[in-house]
C-alpha cells in the first residue's frame, strides 16, 4: 500500500472512532486542546477546538497532508511553477499583493516589475479621479462607478466594497453581473451619465453576460453624451485590443495576465473600481493583509499553519465523516456576501470529479457551501443546523469591534455568535426537557474565526486564508484547483440556443430542450 493510500485508510479508521464520541468530551481528555487548536495568523484568531478531531486524529490528518505532498506543492505554488496543468499556467495571485521590490516569477518569467507598474497606474488613476483632476467629458467630477463583470470579475470586488465602504462614500460604486437586464437597470437608476465611470472587467473581453451589459451601459452614456462619453469607459482585461475596439481609450485599459485566475483576481487591476471608490490607500492595505497571510502559509510548519489546519478540519468532516455541506456564517452584516464569495472560490476550484492527471477521483471533493449573515441565519436555516438529520459543519466569522452604530448592539451580536457555537457543540439532552422537540443533539462542529476589526488588512488576510485552504484541499484530493472547465459546456450550448431563440435554424436537442425553445422563440 502506498503512503497516500495508507494515510487515507488511517483517516477512515480515525473517523470511525470519532463517530462514537462527543466533541465536548475532548476538552476534559485533552487539557491543552484549546491552546493547541487556537491559532493566530496575520491578524486573525482561529479556534478549531470545536472540530470533531482528537489529538490523534489531528496527527493522522497531518500525516495525510505530508503523504499528499502539501509542502512540496506549496513550494511549487510560490515558485511560480505550472500548477494549473490543464491550461499550462502558474497560479501566482500572491505576486499581485507582494510588497514592492519582490522578485516573483511565473514559469521562470519575472513578473514583479510589471505588477508594480500596474499598481502605480491604478494609484495614479484612482488619485486623479478622487481629486477631480480627471473629470468627465462635460467637466463634471465623477461621482459614481458602475462595475460590470461576472464571476471572479464581480464577486471579489463586490465583497470588498460591501465590507469596507464608507457610510457616505465620496464615489458611489454599483455592480452589474447578471445578464438579466434588471440588474443593470437598477445599477444605472438615479445616476448622471456625466458623472459616471463604467468599468468593464473581462479577461477575454468576450464574456457574453459582461459584454451585453457593457454595450447597454455604453449606449446609456452615448444617449446623453454622444461619442465623447467613451472617455467614461474603463476596461480591465488581458485582451487590450478587444477593449480598444470596444471604444475604451488606450490609457484607460488596465491589464492582467493569464496566470491570474478569475476567482483569485481581486488583487489585480480587477480591484480598480474598489481602489477608486475606497481610495488607493485602502486597497494597498488590503493587499498587505493578504501578503501577511501568504507569508504565514509559506513559512509556518503544517502543525501550526492556519490554512492547512482549516483545510484538514474540513477534509476530516467531508471525507472522514461524510458531511457534504458546510455553512459559513459571518456575524458581520458587512460580510454578508462572504458565503457567496466562497461558493465560487471553493466550489469552482474544487468541484472536480477527475484528478489533475485526468483519472477519476478516489475521494469526494468540494462540499456545497451556503450561508448568510448572522443573526439573520439564526431565523432561517439554523433550525436545520441544530436539529436536522444531517450534521453540517459551520464556519463562524466574528468581528470584535464594530465599525459604526451602537456598541451595545455589537456586544449582542458577538453574544449570539459565541452562543451558537456553544449550542451546536453542547446541545440540550432529552433529560433536560420533558419535550423531545426541545432537545438538541449537539456534537455539531464549528470553526470560529475572530477579527479584531473589519479593516482592509484583516479582510485581505481572511480572503487569502480561504484561498490557501482551498489550494491545500485540492492537493489532498489530487485535483487541479485552478481550472474550471465545468462552466464551459453550458456557455457553449447557450450560444447555440440563443441563435435559435433569435430566429436561427433549429438544432438537434433532447425533446424537453426543443419544446422549451419552441415555447420561447421570438
Amino acid at each position: 500500500m502506498s503512503d497516500i493510500d495508507a494515510a487515507w485508510a488511517a483517516l477512515e479508521t480515525a473517523a470511525a472512532a470519532a463517530r462514537e464520541r462527543r466533541i465536548d468530551g475532548l476538552f476534559a481528555a485533552e487539557p491543552d486542546r484549546l491552546d493547541r487548536l487556537t491559532l493566530a495568523a496575520a491578524g486573525l484568531e482561529i479556534d478549531l477546538s470545536k472540530q470533531p478531531w482528537s489529538r490523534a486524529d489531528e496527527a493522522t490528518m497531518l500525516d495525510l497532508a505530508r503523504a499528499a505532498g502539501v509542502e512540496a506543492a506549496r513550494k511549487r505554488l510560490f515558485a511560480g511553477e505550472v500548477v494549473n496543468a490543464s491550461e499550462g499556467r502558474p497560479a501566482l495571485h500572491m505576486a499581485l499583493r507582494a510588497p514592492d521590490g519582490a522578485d516573483w516569477r511565473a514559469a521562470g518569467e519575472p513578473v514583479s516589475r510589471e505588477v508594480e507598474a500596474t499598481r502605480a497606474a491604478m494609484r495614479a488613476f484612482a488619485d486623479a479621479v478622487r481629486s477631480g483632476a480627471k473629470r468627465g467629458c462635460t467637466g463634471k467630477p465623477f461621482r459614481a462607478i458602475v462595475h460590470i463583470g461576472i464571476g471572479g470579475s464581480d464577486l471579489g470586488p463586490r465583497l470588498i466594497w460591501e465590507a469596507l465602504r464608507p457610510l457616505a462614500p465620496q464615489i458611489e460604486l454599483r455592480f452589474a453581473a447578471n445578464v438579466d437586464p434588471a440588474e443593470l437597470a437598477l445599477a444605472l437608476t438615479g445616476l448622471d451619465p456625466a458623472e459616471t465611470l463604467v468599468v468593464t472587467v473581462s479577461k477575454t473581453f468576450t464574456t457574453l453576460e459582461t459584454l451585453t451589459n457593457a454595450e447597454t451601459a455604453r449606449a446609456w452614456l452615448r444617449a446623453t453624451l454622444v461619442t465623447a462619453s467613451d472617455s467614461h469607459l474603463v476596461a480591465v482585461s488581458a485582451a487590450p485590443d478587444k477593449a480598444g475596439a470596444f471604444g475604451v481609450p488606450a490609457d484607460q485599459v488596465f491589464g492582467f495576465r493569464d496566470w491570474v485566475g478569475g476567482r483569485y483576481s481581486i488583487w489585480s487591476a480587477v480591484g480598480l473600481s474598489c481602489a477608486v471608490a475606497l481610495g488607493y490607500e485602502a486597497f494597498a492595505r488590503l493587499l498587505a493583509g493578504a501578503a501577511a497571510m501568504d507569508e504565514h502559509f509559506r513559512t509556518a510548519p503544517l502543525a501550526a499553519n492556519a490554512p492547512v489546519l482549516l483545510a484538514l478540519a474540513h477534509v476530516f468532516n467531508r471525507n472522514g465523516l461524510g458531511r457534504p455541506i458546510r455553512a459559513v456564517v459571518p456575524y458581520a452584516q458587512r460580510l454578508r456576501l462572504f458565503a457567496a464569495f466562497l461558493q465560487q472560490l471553493e466550489m469552482e476550484s474544487n468541484g472536480k470529479r477527475v484528478t489533475a492527471t485526468g483519472q477519476p477521483v478516489a475521494h469526494a471533493t468540494a462540499a456545497s457551501v451556503f450561508g448568510d449573515a448572522g443573526t439573520n441565519g439564526q431565523h432561517a436555516f439554523f433550525q436545520l443546523l441544530h436539529q436536522g438529520t444531517d450534521i453540517i459543519p459551520v464556519d463562524i466569522v466574528a468581528v470584535r469591534e464594530g465599525s459604526e452604530g451602537d456598541p451595545a448592539a455589537q456586544t449582542k451580536l458577538l453574544a449570539n455568535a459565541i452562543a451558537q457555537a456553544e449550542a451546536l457543540m453542547v446541545g440540550r439532552p432529552p433529560a433536560e426537557t420533558p419535550d423531545a422537540q426541545r432537545a438538541f443533539p449537539g456534537n455539531r462542529p464549528s470553526s470560529f474565526l475572530l477579527l479584531d476589526r473589519l479593516d482592509p488588512e484583516r479582510l485581505g488576510a481572511l480572503i487569502a486564508l480561504y484561498e490557501h485552504k482551498t489550494f491545500v484541499e485540492g492537493v489532498l484530493w489530487g485535483i487541479n484547483s485552478f481550472d474550471q472547465w465545468g462552466v464551459e459546456l453550458g456557455k457553449t450550448l447557450a450560444v447555440r440556443v440563443l441563435g435559435e431563440l433569435e430566429g436561427g435554424p433549429a438544432g438537434v436537442h433532447d425533446p424537453s430542450t426543443t419544446a422549451l425553445i419552441a415555447r420561447l422563440k421570438r
